[in-house]
């Protein structure tokens, strides 16, 4: 059929094809240095490879497709065709030559071709050179890249749009020929996007771990110009050098050494990640905010049998920056750390290091497959099992399905607890709640009390929905040797406590650990009824649970375990206002990424009234040189794409 719409798709389907040729021709170079590709992965591959060619497309050939499908009968006409004809040639080329050059980059590179990686073609006078070797290297490649082209523009000139069928449309040629680029414009919304669910993200280049069992294989479900485009404007990571190598790692260091005199005790570890549970919440955090209670009472009821951090922060301002953050140790600033391309790079968080000892590792969340970038992230730092939206619907219906992020977390705590119950110890679960996050609409079962805020009686739901949780828990045989974190994603959007608003309160959190084996056992331990209020953050979570399980093997974290590492500096961290905010023990400072700017006695100064930065203040040099090395630190590693321990 000559239908201009579908020889119009005929001849985007030429683009996929070209992609799936380039994809060949990277798998070809590159195969050495990919992990070796399982039956089982083929199907996996193959749609996320579909998803990301389909981003490409609309991002390189979306003039193509507005100018083929105008509304208008003078669309057939020569002249039209011709011009079409040199779009569709020039992106093309561009998409060919960039995906054929990106597989040649990534030999040296070893990662795709990115906005950031502009720079190499202008800095220097040797680039001539450079390309003539690796086109002399790989000159098999672009023999079959030429054969390739000549064989999709020759298939294009012959699809030709028959100029009678537009016209026996008729009256209707108008509205119809609207309402179908009205719907490819639906298309290339969800292609660029990845789908069209309230929990989707737009596709970062780290979704590709999704589909991948592992991060060397990220690189081939990639396809420029995505890669290109979706980095455009973070510029080049650029590392401010403000100490050699040897003297920043003296002063910050994210190796970790432990003691190899200890014994790895094979607790289960469950991390409950819980959606804006900010500090202020708690009755027991905030004596006298409230007179009701709280809207935390199991929470608060458990903290005092539980090691209690009173002085908690979050490592970022939304949800995705929080599993980097608390499963892997890496923190985010300017850009989430999870929709960087860096993300994509060398990481050993909490599920890869307990993966090698033996344990069962395991994602819960509510929401979709896929959305918000969780799964991928946490399949690529080597979460063997996830259950999504769809799992739970499987098996239960749709009936719990909240109407906007996904199955109510009274449900979907039982769910998970049911099949917590099946699981062979030892075992790491992780769960990220769903239902205290706006729009905030609490289950008619549940007899919700008044809040002071719109989120205070959904805080009250979920909280309810752990006790619940507990209450099953408690009664199995895997209770008793399983260590329980509670952390909170960031700070609600919803503020009650005017110390909420500052720059410390803004990101001071919930976060404690308990330990039903140490409650039973003789003098309770570390692990319970102990407050601890030195400054903390989520990036301690992995130092410290690694820390309580004897983990005696060297790893890569940016925080500290509290309870063993007193040689560390105690620090929490996160971006706040287009700064680096660094909290200590007893000051909060303000960073700018050259110098400090502000510092606050946040603990006397509870609504940070007063910067003690003024010229009368005496800055001794450890105050400069942590954050300093810390920075230059962090975005040593993020140019690397290396967060690992080495060998």
């Amino acid at each position: 059929m000559r239908n201009n719409f579908f020889i119009t798709i005929a001849r985007i389907l030429l683009i996929y094809i070209a992609l799936a040729f380039c994809r060949a021709i990277f798998f070809m170079i590159n195969a050495d240095m990919l992990s070796p590709v399982a039956a089982s992965e083929v199907w996996g591959i193959i749609e996320g490879s579909l998803r990301f060619d389909s981003a490409s497309v609309v991002y390189a050939f979306s003039l193509f497709l507005l100018l083929s499908l105008v509304p208008f009968r003078f669309r057939t006409g020569s002249p039209w065709q011709t011009m079409l004809f040199i779009v569709w040639l020039l992106s093309l080329l561009l998409t060919v030559v960039m995906n054929i050059g990106d597989a040649i980059y990534f030999r040296g590179a070893r990662k795709r071709f990115t906005f950031d990686d502009m720079h190499f073609l202008s800095d220097g006078d040797n680039n001539g050179a450079i390309v003539r070797q690796a086109l002399g290297e790989n000159i098999l490649a672009v023999a079959l890249t030429v054969l390739v082209l000549v064989a999709l523009i020759t298939a294009y000139r012959k699809l030709r749009v028959d100029k009678h069928t537009e016209l026996r449309a008729g009256i209707l040629f108008y509205p119809v020929n609207t309402i179908i680029l009205a719907l490819v414009i639906f298309l290339c919304v969800g292609a660029v996007r990845g789908g069209y669910t309230r929990t989707t993200r737009p596709m970062a280049m780290s979704n590709a771990a999704q589909y991948v069992t592992s991060p060397a294989k990220s690189s081939l479900v990639l396809s420029n110009p995505f890669c290109v485009i979706r980095t455009m404007g973070r510029g080049q990571i650029k590392v401010t050098e403000f100490f050699s190598p040897e003297v920043r790692d003296s002063i910050f260091s994210p190796y970790h050494r432990p003691a190899d005199t200890t014994a790895m005790k094979h607790k289960n570890v469950v991390i409950f990640v819980l959606e804006s549970f900010s500090r202020e919440h708690s009755a027991r955090l905030n004596p006298g905010l409230y007179t009701n209670g709280g809207y935390t009472p199991f929470l608060d009821s458990l903290m005092d049998r539980s090691l209690l951090f009173t002085n908690a922060y979050a490592s970022g301002r939304k949800s995705i920056d929080a599993l980097p953050s608390i499963l892997a140790s890496i923190p985010s600033f300017q850009s989430p750390f999870v929709l960087t391309p860096q993300a994509l790079g060398r990481i050993e968080g909490l599920p890869s290091l307990l993966d090698r000892e033996g344990y069962d590792t395991h994602f819960f969340c509510g929401s979709p497959a896929g959305s918000m970038g969780f799964w991928a992230f946490c399949n690529h730092i080597g979460m063997k099992n996830q259950h999504a939206q769809e799992d739970y619907q499987a098996i239960y219906g749709t009936d719990d399905f909240d109407g906007f992020w996904g199955i109510r977390d009274r449900q979907f705590l039982g769910y998970m607890a049911r099949v917590i119950d099946t699981l062979p110890q030892p075992f790491l679960a992780t769960v990220f709640t769903l239902s205290s996050h706006h729009p905030f609409i609490v289950p008619d079962d549940y007899d919700a009390p008044e809040g002071f805020t719109k989120e205070h009686p959904c805080v009250a739901y979920t909280d309810d929905a752990l006790r619940r949780f507990f209450d099953h828990a408690s009664r199995q045989e895997w209770f008793k040797n399983t260590l329980f974190v509670f952390v909170a994603d960031h700070v609600s959007s919803e503020i009650y406590a005017d110390k909420t608003r500052t720059a410390t309160g803004s990101s001071a959190i919930i976060y404690f650990i308990y330990d039903a084996s140490a409650e039973e056992s003789a003098g309770c331990g570390t692990v319970c009824a102990t407050e601890y209020d030195g400054v903390t953050g989520q990036l301690d979570i992995m130092p410290t649970v690694l820390g309580l399980l004897g983990y005696n093997k060297p790893y890569f974290a940016f925080g500290r375990d509290v309870l063993n590492e007193n040689d560390r500096p105690a620090l929490a961290t996160n971006y706040y206002n287009e700064r680096y905010q660094f909290i200590t023990d007893s000051l909060a400072y303000l960073f700018d990424g050259a110098r400090l700017t502000a510092a606050y006695s946040y603990k006397t100064d509870s609504l940070e009234m007063s910067n003690i930065l003024n010229p009368g203040y005496d800055l001794t040099q450890r105050d400069d040189s942590l954050f300093k090395a810390f920075h230059q630190s962090y975005y040593t590693h993020l140019k690397d794409m290396d967060f690992t321990a080495g060998d």
